[in-house]
Order: structure tokens, then sequence, then C-alpha cells
């Protein structure tokens, strides 16, 4: 438990929107067959227009969930690749940050003497 904790602590709050919507489009998409099975019981007692609109209510329901789960991932993992291409950006972790000056060292760049490489 102790490391579920420690793990939780350091998850971002766009990593917990994506893990909750997630979360919610699995549960939209197994309350489908229960909408069914609710919805052929009211068709067989003689509601048929609610049983049909319970079933499409939860097919829409489940719909928009998975789209919009899908389309959080896909701006999440967008913005994870971006952070990994870009070393100086300042969510990468990385002390180096934006500046104007091009001399000046990134984390990834190495200095080295006149005497540490030939100009041909």
């Amino acid at each position: 438990m102790a490391r579920w904790y420690a793990a939780m602590r350091t998850v971002s709050w766009r990593s917990r929107l994506v893990i909750a919507a997630a979360a919610l489009a699995v549960v939209l998409v197994a309350a489908v067959p229960v909408a069914l099975f609710t919805g052929l019981v009211m068709i067989l007692i003689g509601h048929a227009a609610g049983g049909l609109a319970l079933f499409g209510a939860s097919v829409l329901a489940a719909v928009a969930g998975v789209t919009i789960a899908a389309k959080v991932g896909v701006r999440h993992v967008r913005s994870l690749i971006r952070q990994a291409m870009d070393p100086l950006s300042p969510d990468n972790g990385t002390e180096g940050s934006r500046t104007t000056d091009s001399r000046a060292p990134g984390p990834r760049v190495v200095r080295l003497s006149e005497g540490e490489y030939r100009i041909t």
C-alpha cells in the first residue's frame, strides 16, 4: 500500500484526469449489456419506447465516454512526447531553461576547450 500511495503522489493532475476518463469509459461500456437486458425486460412488459430509449441512451453515453477518454489520452500522450523531445522544457524535470543567449549551454551540451577539437 505504501508504494501505491507514493506512486499516486507523484502522478500529475493530467495523468489522473486520463485515468478518470478511462475508468468512466470502461464503466459506461460495461453498463451497455445491463441496459440491453433492462430494455428487453421493459419491452416485454409493454414499455417498448422506454426500453429502446434506455438502450439507445446507454450506447450514446458509452460512445461519448470512449470518445472523450480517447481525446484526453491522445492529448496527454502528445504532451509527454513533446516534453521528451524538448530537453529545455521547464516541465521536463531538467534544470535547463530557455534563454535568448544561443551560446548558453543546455543540459546536454558539453563545452570543449580549443585543444579538444580541430577546425578543418
